[in-house]
């Protein structure tokens, strides 16, 4: 048996002595929702006459028995979301698989789904965040007529899956199992986009050509094919056990896909609370699975939104998280994935290199990951280094590959792209923040430049297009904290730092925003907390003053004397926006918690 790296095991321990107490709760109350029989035989008739109303006749007569199972299908679906728009066949073939059980399922809810890709940069994009705690509100309202057994939750992208998550822990008792639609067919290669991306930001080419190059990337259902936070879903509801092995890089229309689509829903039935094997979602998310959750984020150079996402989703079953234990546990996990934008391939191709099951065992194989968990499809981590296949028309899985088919998309523990993983955690006088460096060069890693202040990204956009910024420059940008605006991502920044960067200038981003899952090769410290809404530091920074960024040392400081550092005020914050939707998520402005504790809305983070 592999030994536990004693880093895991330290940074686990103390999570668990953290969450003691909350965890405890949490686990009180589902142990008070529990029932062995199914949910809607408490209903009166009145109550069960208007939840099978709309049923089939074959689907009345199951659920008139009150003996067999009936299953739930919580979906994101809206046909505008490539990556949602697969799910439209989903409820179908799910009805159709429970039916071969002997058990009935009905549609219990929708929840909306926004797409960062689309909003970047557009008022839209303040409520991107924000969404998140009202999907996982809208999945409650979904499940509150009690009259299911079990979950199948169809989502994908950003802000969607955690949203789905921390709904489903809120009815902790009931066993869920996701269901992802898969990436798109590969387009044109990121690194290509990215670099018309840089060449219309600098005007040497078009709008229509652009466009070409865009439609190019974006072309059909299913996931972005770059690692972004999408993706970046997909891969922890696989390392933590929530997926069935090998779910979540099929593209969508593969007759594998419906395979799995069907044996998740087979598998639903199994682990139902009526089940010989039930399995509610709160044994599966605990504090081993959600290091297991941090261990795949940073093996594979994952979404810096999960720094903020799998913080939130935690609590939301008791269990307390914080940034120093992404630190540590980022020192001891190598980087063994080159997906774009840390490297040149897509999630096709990477997963066609190996995928999930090859690193799940090559960091279970090196101590790097808990086995001893339960997932939805019994105990032990080591049941996901399996694939699934198609073998003479029939679903199996079958052994993952030994090694990777191409060394340059997955490499080994023991020769790792990088020696350590792709977060950071960096503190000093202007507070603390993460970094992404798994696509930031060496030699970027340590920025000392003169702070440029901006209020938001127009602002800087409309200094990039007069000229104003060739030079050595740490750019602020203030005030894009969940009080202050919801906390928006600032990706439209990225093709013009890349302009700069590469024009010679040693250039980053600090802020107290976001950028997106696919935070590039401009170093960028982010998620700066305090906020500058609650009189955080950064807003005692004046333009021209010395920023030392320096990644290897884990410090992020404004270079002023002390006294008078110390008798600065803080910038007034900017007004929130009120146009355009935005006025009716005042009251998520206002209560917010902070970022490090998950930028929950939902309650306060020291109320569990």
């Amino acid at each position: 048996m592999t030994t536990l790296h004693p880093t895991l095991q330290s940074v686990t321990d103390r999570i668990i002595d953290r969450s003691r107490d909350s965890r405890s709760a949490y686990l009180e109350q589902v142990k008070r929702s529990e029932q062995n029989q199914p949910r809607r035989t408490r209903l009166s008739c009145t109550n069960f006459a208007h939840a099978v109303a709309a049923a089939s006749s074959a689907d009345k007569l199951i659920l008139h028995q009150e003996r067999s199972p009936n299953v739930g299908i919580v979906s994101a679906y809206n046909d505008m979301l490539s990556a949602h728009q697969p799910f439209d066949r989903f409820p179908e073939i799910i009805r159709e698989a429970v039916r071969s059980k002997g058990a009935s399922a009905q549609f219990a809810g929708g929840v909306p789904a926004m797409c960062d890709g689309v909003t970047q940069g557009r008022a839209g994009m303040e409520l991107s965040l924000f969404s998140r705690d009202v999907i996982a509100q809208a999945t409650a309202i979904a499940l509150s007529h009690d009259v299911f057994d079990a979950v199948i939750y169809l989502g994908t992208c950003d802000k969607i899956v955690p949203g789905l998550v921390m709904g489903a822990l809120g009815y902790g008792h009931l066993p869920a199992i996701f269901a992802p639609a898969g990436p798109m067919q590969s387009g044109i290669a990121n690194s290509e986009k990215a670099i018309a991306r840089q060449k219309f930001a600098q005007g040497k080419i078009t709008r229509s050509e652009l466009m070409e190059s865009e439609c190019a990337s974006y072309h059909g259902p299913g996931t972005c094919t770059f690692y972004g936070t999408a993706n970046s879903n997909q891969m922890l509801m696989e390392i933590m056990g929530l997926h069935l092995p090998g779910s979540a890089f099929i593209n969508p229309g593969d007759d594998l896909r419906d395979r799995i689509t069907v044996a998740t829903t087979h598998r639903a039935v199994d682990i139902c609370s009526t089940a010989k094997e039930y399995t509610p979602i709160a044994q599966i998310v605990d504090e081993k699975s959600v290091c297991n959750g941090i261990v795949g984020l940073l093996a594979t150079g994952g979404s810096t939104n999960h720094t903020i996402h799998l913080v939130a989703m935690a609590r939301c079953a008791g269990i307390v998280i914080d940034w120093s234990d992404f630190n540590d546990l980022s020192a001891i996990i190598p980087t063994i994935t080159r997906v774009y934008p840390n490297g040149k391939s897509d999630v096709n191709q990477f997963h066609a290199a190996g995928g999930m099951s090859l690193v799940i065992k090559q960091l279970l194989d090196a101590g790097l990951l808990h086995n001893d968990v339960t997932t939805v499809i019994g105990k032990g981590l080591e049941r996901y280094c399996t694939e699934p296949v198609l073998k003479n028309e029939a679903l199996t899985w079958q052994a993952c590959a030994e090694r990777s088919a191409d060394d340059a998309i997955i490499s080994t523990v023991s020769k790792p792209f990088a020696a350590s993983g792709g977060l950071a955690l960096l503190t000093g006088n202007l507070g603390r923040s993460m970094i992404k460096l798994s696509a930031v060069a060496p030699e970027h890693h340590l920025i000392k430049a003169p702070a440029r202040l901006f209020y938001s990204q127009a602002e800087f956009l409309d200094a990039f297009d007069k000229q104003l910024l060739n030079e050595d420059f740490v750019a602020i940008v203030l005030n894009q904290g969940p009080t202050s605006n919801g906390m928006p991502e600032l990706h439209k920044l990225t093709p013009a730092l890349g302009v700069l960067q590469d024009a010679g200038h040693r250039v980053a981003l600090v802020t107290d925003g976001r950028m997106s899952g696919a935070s590039g090769k401009v170093p960028a410290a982010i998620h700066v907390s305090p906020e500058c809404a609650h009189d955080g530091p950064l807003g005692k920074v004046r333009e021209g003053d010395m920023i030392c960024l320096d990644a290897g040392n884990g410090t992020l400081d404004a270079l002023v004397d002390i006294t008078e550092w110390n008798q600065r005020s803080t910038l007034a914050p900017t007004e929130s926006a009120t146009s355009e939707g935005r006025l009716l998520f005042a009251n998520m402005r206002r209560f917010v918690s902070s970022a490090e504790t998950g930028a929950l809305t939902l309650f306060q983070p020291d109320s569990l």
